[in-house]
């Protein structure tokens, strides 16, 4: 995504790509098979701070890339590289070069197996702007996320996908992630996620079957355990599903991670609908908060996610009773408010 990056500022100035764990033939290699066409790509092979920034202050670049900080090192400390001194002073050296020269700066850090910053968050609070790059190694889809813009807003994403020749972008998410989705099947149903100001409409896949060894497995894949349990709990009390003997198995297809109450409803839905084996209408979408005491709850944005699902041809939407009070815009979807979980699959399951 860098070099990507890097190859559509050409025309405007130099740009220089500082690696401290890549050789020049190895980013040669990548830039060759990505086609990157800008000659005003210069490396610097270099993990001293005082010379980088020399090279910088020489060249006076339009854009730099630090790759990565953590490999940085400033020799006026003795600390290790990586250490928070360390990223502090050299992160503060480069922020005082580069700015004082309008020099646009991209620094890379490591992430750890949970998905953030590795090591010392001082980063995150230095630097103008934050981006994390998201997705699951057995999946090809990337999201591009903002957590911190000190010049614009947080809620925008990018998504993405890793082909051969490079990250290339997804302009219909919803399309994509429920392409596959031919037949239609029990334990399976189509939500709406909120990702930053655009909905996106995914497939959440539930398998429920007996237990065998006395005591009920619950598994998570793209959602909060967590929340799976609590949702379980609810069909228990409030719906009369008995699932205590029941293993659950719960799936965002397309290995993306949504933590938005939004897709409560459709997590309850589906779960049901494997249980009872009873399939849910494939041109149906499913949103909405669910309470402990069984009620669906309000969500917002609502007006946002109904047009994606009418774009995309679907015929009905079962939604919260509040916010279908609420509409004003006629939709050319059938739009079912429910109250409560029970009503929900009476609606959803018959």
């Amino acid at each position: 995504m860098i070099l990507q990056i890097c190859d559509k500022v050409q025309g405007e100035g130099k740009v220089l790509y500082v690696s401290g764990e890549e050789s020049a033939e190895q980013i040669k290699m990548r830039a060759d098979r990505l086609n990157i066409k800008n000659d005003d790509i210069l490396f610097l092979g270099e993990t001293d701070i005082d010379i980088v920034n020399q090279v910088i202050i020489d060249m006076n670049p339009k854009l730099v890339i630090i790759d990565s900080i953590q490999t940085m090192y400033s020799e006026e400390l003795s600390a290790a590289a990586g250490s928070v001194s360390q990223v502090r002073e050299i992160t503060s050296q480069v922020m005082r070069v580069c700015k004082s020269r309008a020099i646009t700066t991209i620094i890379i850090g490591h992430v750890t197996k949970e998905g953030n910053i590795a090591g010392p968050r001082v980063l995150e609070h230095m630097v103008d702007t934050v981006l994390y790059l998201e997705g699951e190694r057995y999946f090809s889809y990337r999201i591009l996320r903002g957590v911190k813009n000190r010049f614009g807003s947080t809620n925008e994403i990018g998504m993405f996908e890793m082909r051969e020749e490079g990250m290339c972008e997804i302009a219909n998410p919803s399309e994509v992630l429920i392409s596959e989705r031919e037949d239609n099947p029990s334990g399976s149903c189509i939500v709406s996620s909120m990702e930053g100001t655009r909905p996106i409409l995914v497939e959440l896949q539930a398998l429920t079957s007996q237990t065998s060894f006395g005591y009920a497995k619950r598994t998570a894949n793209g959602i909060d355990f967590n929340r799976l349990s609590l949702l379980i709990a609810v069909l228990e009390k409030k719906a009369g599903l008995m699932l205590s003997m029941q293993d659950v198995y719960m799936n965002v297809v397309g290995g993306l991670r949504i933590n938005e109450p939004s897709i409560d409803l459709g997590i309850i839905m589906a779960t049901a609908s494997s249980f009872k084996n009873s399939p849910i209408p494939k041109d149906m979408v499913i949103m909405g908060e669910v309470g402990l005491t069984g009620e669906i709850r309000r969500i917002n944005l609502i007006e946002k996610r109904l047009k994606e699902a009418e774009r995309l041809g679907f015929k009905s939407c079962l939604i919260p009773e509040s916010n279908k009070k609420d509409l004003k815009d006629k939709y050319k979807l059938d739009i079912i408010g429910v109250k409560n979980v029970s009503e929900a699959m009476k609606k959803a399951l018959g």
